[in-house]
């Protein structure tokens, strides 16, 4: 056990080496699902001792699934790190972020299927469920959204729905240049900012709510 640790200690620590790993890990996956074999694969490919790898991903398929989203969000912040948002209104914001997350993902679609499948069992669903809070609020946080109140998790818990609908869709398409997910994403995103829009209204009525008005009209109703 002494010497892998050695090992460990010189190339990095195992989530560096998880991270590392992972894009060469989902490329595997397309043929050989979230396996043992798709690390072995990986670590060949980046040059990594094969038995650190294993040990990276001990904790099995939803470590590699795991390590691919965390992969992810890091490759968007970079993206994003200019400030392009920036000059965008909200919806193209978030547009933007998920289909830069779709572009990274092109030529996976038979790895993220067997993903989705993985994530699915009852083991896994609360550790997917994190995931994908995980993923829309690096999204949210991109997109300059600075709520604290309760806003901070319908926004997260919706925008986690919108993308994983999205994937879903993704995964089957077949149409040109994804045509079909782009569409569908639009619409999603048409039908959160108009929720946003009835929400805000409801909230800013609620906020101007006056209580003693409400129940002096009560007591003394109109005729």
């Amino acid at each position: 056990m002494g010497a892998p640790a050695a090992i460990v200690d010189e190339a990095g620590s195992l989530a560096e080496i998880r991270l590392a790993l992972a894009p060469a890990l989902a490329q595997a996956a397309v043929f050989d699902g979230w396996t043992e074999a798709a690390v072995d694969a990986a670590a060949q490919a980046e040059g990594v001792d094969p038995a650190i790898a294993r040990l990276a991903f001990a904790d099995g398929p939803m470590a590699m699934i795991e390590a691919f989203v965390a992969a992810t969000d890091a490759a968007m912040r970079a993206h994003f790190a200019d400030g392009r948002l920036g000059n965008m209104k909200i919806r193209e914001r978030i547009g933007a972020l998920v289909r830069f997350r779709l572009d990274q993902a092109a030529g996976l679609e038979e790895a993220l299927s067997r993903a989705l499948a993985i994530q699915a069992l009852p083991t896994n669903v609360s550790r997917a469920l994190k995931l994908g809070w995980s993923s829309a609020d690096a999204m949210w946080r991109l997109a300059g959204d600075t709520a604290t109140d309760y806003n901070h998790y319908t926004k997260r818990a919706i925008l986690a729905s919108l993308y994983a609908a999205t994937l879903a869709v993704f995964i089957e398409d077949q149409s040109e240049g994804k045509a079909e997910t782009s569409a569908f994403l639009d619409r999603r995103i048409d039908g959160v900012m108009k929720f946003e829009k009835v929400k805000a209204q409801l909230t800013s009525k609620r906020e101007h709510f006056d209580i003693v008005r409400f129940l002096g009209r009560l007591r003394y109703p109109q005729h």
